[in-house]
């Protein structure tokens, strides 16, 4: 029997009862309820084969072919490879959601810890509902109609370390740029949420740099506060699923020189939401 122990009042559970290599459909609707209450699920001793990551993630939704950047598992396009340690560290220490210079970011992420650390390289969710319902009113009503370009931010870095400046521009040409509302409704839960991030936000439209950065920064610093949050620990094959929509991450670089092997798969459309429609 699937059982969901939150973590904290505002986001996070721990999903026992079940193994993620045999489910049936009931036991995947009961994995998505417990998604969309909680925004971000995570499970322990989970053994969880390439074929198993693939199946669990078309049971939720359509499945992204691939990233722009990272590399993938061999015979598995669209499970990511995220291999780091001191030779090869990772470039994601911001706060972020995943890939919303497109212009239909993805529905939700499936990452599959393999083999991690003994201690160190936790990562941190942080609920965006939580976020937006804790701003002053006079924000609320500020930001409602606003809204904020998106681009590829930080991956400039790793088309620049590949192949210079003309490798960045052609990289902006064809990752293109997108333009997303600050403050969004999640199409399932109703819950409005803050919709900008650090790593991908750029601009608010139709504002000059500085009152958007001024608008900026004051929501990332709102953002951060702990009680908006929850922090897991990773073990090997640990499991985490969370909502791209109404949460974003921050994954701590702490462990360097250890060796952290994690697999994902992004999936881009909510099945059962679309299914409603």
């Amino acid at each position: 029997m699937l059982k969901a122990e939150p973590l904290t009042p505002s986001i996070g559970a721990v999903i026992s009862g079940v193994s993620l290599n045999h489910l049936d459909s009931e036991s995947l609707d009961q994995i998505y309820d417990s998604l969309i209450k909680h925004q971000v699920i995570f499970f322990r001793d989970q053994e969880l084969s390439p074929e198993s990551h693939m199946r669990l993630a078309e049971g939720l939704g359509e499945i992204d072919p691939g990233h722009p950047v990272y590399p993938h598992v061999e015979g598995y396009q669209s499970i990511v490879l995220l291999r780091n340690d001191a030779n090869n560290k990772p470039d994601t220490a911001d706060w972020h959601k995943d890939l919303t210079f497109k212009s239909n970011p993805p529905f939700a992420s499936i990452l599959h810890g393999v083999e991690v650390p003994k201690f160190g390289g936790d990562t941190l969710w942080a609920s965006m509902s939580a976020a937006y319902n804790q701003l002053p009113e006079g924000w609320k009503q500020y930001l409602e109609n606003l809204e904020a370009i998106h681009d590829m931010g930080t991956f400039r870095n790793d088309y620049l370390r590949e192949g210079g400046v003309a490798s960045v521009n052609d990289a902006l040409k064809e990752v293109g740029s997108a333009v997303h509302k600050v403050i969004e409704t999640h199409p399932v839960s109703g819950l409005k949420y803050i919709n900008v991030n650090q790593s991908f936000t750029r601009n608010i439209v139709n504002e000059n740099q500085g009152p958007s950065d001024h608008v900026l920064q004051f929501l990332y610093q709102h953002m951060n506060k702990p009680e908006f949050q929850v922090r897991f620990h990773w073990e090997n094959n640990s499991v985490a699923i969370w909502d791209n929509r109404i949460t974003q991450h921050y994954a701590v670089c702490d462990y360097l020189p250890e060796f952290r092997h994690m697999q994902r798969i992004t999936v881009v459309n909510d099945k059962r939401e679309l299914a409603q429609k």
